[in-house]
């Protein structure tokens, strides 16, 4: 079974509406001029109040939306929370759930993720679940068993057929300008194609595994050439237009590739 290629920008606390729409005037342009786009899906996850100002314009280009994070919650008093209905109100189709800041900076635990990644799932979009171990935890040989825990909390005993994404971030490599080698990217990759296996057994196969962690255009190509590499999570590279469609450019697009 054939998987798209998935090219993924997390703008995090960068960009506002006019520097969104900036972003976009450039961008699209550049997305459209690739020579073959046909498994190619490009996302973008930018600030929460970007979200409906830019959703006409993304879905034109055909650049799929995703919110930064939300609450499990339906409503109920939670200052500065967001609701997967408030989301998919804004337009856009998707979330990122568990993504390594939130864990790290804002006490996400693996129980918090899980129900995240349901509600997002009830409330009919998509989640991007976020998965990685930190430095300590690859130094100490718990990098495999890591991933597996935060898997198995999130996954374990959801329905048969649900649509969803999955990106690796190594925490050591976001934002420091270290990039697991492609060697430890793939070895992880398939570590977790064979989970997904396990827990999901019915659609593991369909479903992207994303790579995070420090992706710029003089990596991408080599990233995602690797087994089981469906695509990338861009942080900082994804600012830029010409630096996020030269990633874009270095997509596979091979029949066969990721088959």
């Amino acid at each position: 079974m054939e998987r798209p290629i998935v090219i993924a920008g997390n703008w995090k606390m960068h960009l506002g509406i006019a520097g969104g729409r900036a972003f976009l005037d450039d961008f699209v342009p550049r997305l459209a001029g690739l020579p073959d786009r046909s498994r190619l899906t490009v996302l973008l996850a930018p600030n929460l109040t970007l979200l409906a100002p830019l959703a006409d314009a993304c879905g034109a280009a055909d650049i799929r939306l995703a919110a930064q994070n939300c609450h499990p919650a339906d409503a109920g008093a939670f200052t500065g929370e967001t609701s997967v209905a408030m989301i998919r109100e804004t337009g856009a189709g998707m979330v990122l759930v568990g993504h390594s800041e939130r864990r790290q900076f804002f006490g996400d635990t693996d129980d918090f993720v899980r129900d995240k990644l349901r509600a997002v799932l009830n409330g009919g979009l998509e989640p991007i679940l976020c998965v990685g171990e930190t430095l300590a935890e690859r130094e100490a040989g718990q990098a495999a068993a890591v991933v597996s825990r935060q898997l198995e909390s999130a996954l374990d005993g959801l329905p048969a057929a649900v649509d969803l994404m999955i990106a690796y971030e190594p925490v050591w490599a976001i934002g420091t300008g270290r990039t697991a080698t492609p060697d430890d990217a793939g070895e992880m990759h398939v570590h977790i194609r064979n989970e997904l296996c396990r827990l999901l057994p019915a659609i593991a196969a369909r479903l992207p595994i994303l790579y995070g962690g420090s992706v710029k255009p003089d990596n991408a190509a080599e990233i995602m050439s690797r087994e089981d590499i469906d695509g990338v999570l861009v942080g900082g590279a994804s600012l830029a237009p010409a630096s996020f469609a030269a990633i874009a450019a270095a997509a596979p697009v091979s029949p066969g590739h990721h088959a």
